[in-house]
């Protein structure tokens, strides 16, 4: 099975992607560090949930890219 997200995660995420596409990387602590510059999240455990998975997202993102000029 795999990781399950809440939807604040999931929600604030997808969010700060749509608004700062070209701020995120491939790299989980840059993301780390431009999560805690654009948010102020009080706990540590749910900025690195939201840096890991805009990660992920940033992944797939860029597989479905290379898919489609393929």
């Amino acid at each position: 099975m795999g990781k399950v997200r809440t939807s604040l995660v999931k929600r604030t995420a997808r969010k700060l992607l749509a608004l700062y596409p070209d701020k995120f990387t491939r790299d989980f602590e840059h993301n780390k560090q431009m999560v805690k510059e654009l948010l102020d999240v009080q706990s540590k455990k749910l900025r690195n949930q939201i840096a890991g998975y805009i990660t992920r997202l940033v992944r797939i993102r860029e597989r479905s890219e290379q898919a489609a000029t393929a």
